[in-house]
């Protein structure tokens, strides 16, 4: 009885984290990286060999922005088999929603100085603010939209895609063409949001100047925080039955059908869900990187997408994180030191990690502690 009553007084967090030990341990170290990078930034002389850069800020939070794109990914492909090649489109209307905020922020202290318009839009001879840019002012309505606009797309296309049964590489490579087509129709000028120019000479935040260590510091925090919520949503979400449902539907979809379950309706939700993820990653992105293109909506972004998942591996969400970590933190190093080499190399790691890590890096850690494990216990015996 006594066991019960302390299960009852746990925090429904460490309830949610309680068997996931791989997630603790990854979440724990952000926390103390974070707060480290915040401490070392704001409070230690620039002299010091303790003092991190604003630079490493912007870079640590842009990763945190990636991590929880990742982790949006690994919530579909992992655990309900849907291996989304489209998830950058989420992303980056995520990312947009957030850049036409920032972009009304700028009032008349842009170029030519017109309190209404974007200079891009000046430049462009357009007389008045297109009826979609309305409401942007407002921080709220934004913040609605950066997860709306995302999770509106996934649902008329999942409800499409989903109903008709279409799965497996049918799917993979629909996404990618409505990846694709989002691509076409953002680099044109006459769209509304910038061409292959995009949006970007943001100002402020909330009234906060962008380029303030007070406000990069935020930004790297609450990017942490987003992350963490995602986690935990996505966790609960797997503990519950709609999870178990979904590694059915994985695992067995057809059976899972047979057995009377409505595959389609937990497929689309699980796809909206995840989509609302990625857009919220793309508007933690935008104002720490301060710039968002049609280049975002490209395939090959989408792609890399999936092999940050499958690097750090795939259903473990805890992975998807890792790998995330490391594929970007390799190619910010090689894209300076090797620029030509750095593609190559990153299709050889997934191409061997395909064929000799299936499960990906936290996959051969789980491995090599098994092993050791192993070896004890025959001591032991012996």
């Amino acid at each position: 009885m006594k066991e019960v009553k302390n299960m009852k007084r746990k925090p429904i967090i460490l309830q949610i984290l309680e068997n996931d030990k791989g997630g603790k341990i990854v979440l724990t170290i952000l926390a103390i990286v974070v707060a480290y990078v915040s401490f070392s930034n704001l409070f230690v002389s620039p002299d010091s060999i303790f003092y991190i850069s604003t630079f490493t800020v912007t870079l640590l939070g842009k990763y945190l922005a990636f991590a929880l794109l990742a982790l949006a990914l690994d919530l579909v492909w992992g655990y309900i088999g849907i291996l989304s090649l489209g998830h950058g489109a989420f992303f980056a209307l995520g990312g947009y929603a957030m850049g036409m905020y920032l972009m009304r922020q700028i009032g008349d202290r842009g170029v030519y100085g017109n309190s209404e318009l974007p200079d891009f839009m000046v430049f462009m001879n357009i007389k008045e603010l297109p009826w979609f840019w309305y409401g942007f002012d407002n921080p709220i309505f934004t913040l609605v939209m950066m997860m709306l606009i995302p999770s509106i797309l996934a649902f008329v296309f999942g409800y499409l895609a989903f109903r008709s049964r279409v799965t497996g590489v049918y799917l993979s490579i629909i996404t990618q063409a409505m990846t694709y087509a989002l691509m076409l129709a953002f680099f044109r000028n006459d769209m509304g949001f910038g061409g292959n120019n995009g949006l970007t000479d943001f100002k402020d935040i909330l009234g906060f100047d962008l380029q303030a260590k007070g406000t990069r510091i935020s930004l790297l925090i609450i990017s942490f925080l987003s992350l963490f919520i995602g986690y935990i949503i996505s966790r609960f979400i797997m503990n519950s039955k709609l999870g178990r449902v979904c590694i059915a539907i994985r695992d067995g979809e057809s059976r899972t059908r047979f057995i009377g379950y409505k595959v389609e309706q937990y497929k689309l939700f699980i796809f909206v869900v995840s989509a609302s993820m990625a857009g919220v990653a793309g508007a933690l992105y935008v104002p720490q990187v301060g710039i968002i293109n049609p280049g975002l909506f490209s395939p090959l972004f989408s792609i890399e997408l999936v092999i940050w998942v499958a690097i750090g591996g795939r259903g473990t969400l805890y992975g998807a994180i890792v790998g995330a970590f490391i594929v970007n933190y390799a190619s910010t190093y090689f894209t300076s030191a090797l620029p030509e080499v750095w593609l190559y190399a990153l299709g050889g790691i997934f191409v061997l990690v395909t064929l000799f890590l299936p499960k990906g890096v936290v996959g051969l850690l789980s491995k090599i502690k098994l092993t050791k494990k192993e070896k004890k216990v025959q001591n032991v015996s012996t």
